[in-house]
């Protein structure tokens, strides 16, 4: 696996080593020693799945503490645009994105750590998204940005009028408006002290 840094630290691209031959292809989509030498320590703890269609869009979404989850996500079918925001108070890259297409043909996946807003838009007609988490979905603890804050300057490669938003994900407040529950200088993985 190979470790490729982005603009922003702690969110890296992930890209395995692929096998492939007349027969198909074969990769490990996640090696738990190897993730711990070369990115962070991480117990990841439930793995979810979602399937969209075209113009989907799901996001800005993340827990609010104690239960902020790290996620790695992967799209196994299809192609979508992933996209990190950092939202940690006092961080030098507050507000800004990494957005990065991952398709069941390049492999990548993102490693989005705790304190970041996470969502994706579909760009191939139908899609299947997987991701890791290293902590247990908690609804009572459900935050989100708005997807559509045009100030993130996030290019999400589909038209508006396509768009597709669940009633949810419209109603997320704009960065300007949002007070983040997460601070940039507070560790936000105590339980690897």
């Amino acid at each position: 696996m190979e470790v490729i840094k982005t603009d922003i630290e702690g969110v890296v691209i992930l890209e395995p080593r692929v096998f492939s031959d007349a027969r198909g292809y074969f990769f490990e989509s996640f090696s738990q020693r190897e993730f711990e030498e070369k990115v962070r320590k991480i117990n990841f703890v439930q793995d979810n799945e979602s399937m969209s269609s075209y113009g989907v869009m799901r996001g800005l979404h993340f827990q609010r503490p104690p239960y902020t989850q790290s996620k790695i996500v992967r799209c196994v079918k299809g192609r979508v645009l992933d996209v990190a925001v950092d939202i940690r108070k006092g961080s030098p890259t507050y507000g800004k994105h990494v957005a990065v297409e991952i398709s069941e043909e390049n492999h990548r996946q993102i490693f989005i750590p705790r304190g970041f807003a996470h969502g994706f838009a579909v760009l191939s007609e139908t899609a299947v998204f997987q991701y890791k988490c290293d902590n247990f979905y908690a609804p009572q603890a459900d935050g989100g940005i708005s997807i559509m804050d045009r100030s993130l300057g996030i290019d999400w490669q589909i038209p508006l009028e396509k768009a597709i938003l669940s009633e949810k994900d419209t109603k997320h407040e704009l960065l300007k408006d949002f007070d983040s529950p997460f601070d940039y200088d507070v560790n936000l993985y105590p339980e690897f002290e």
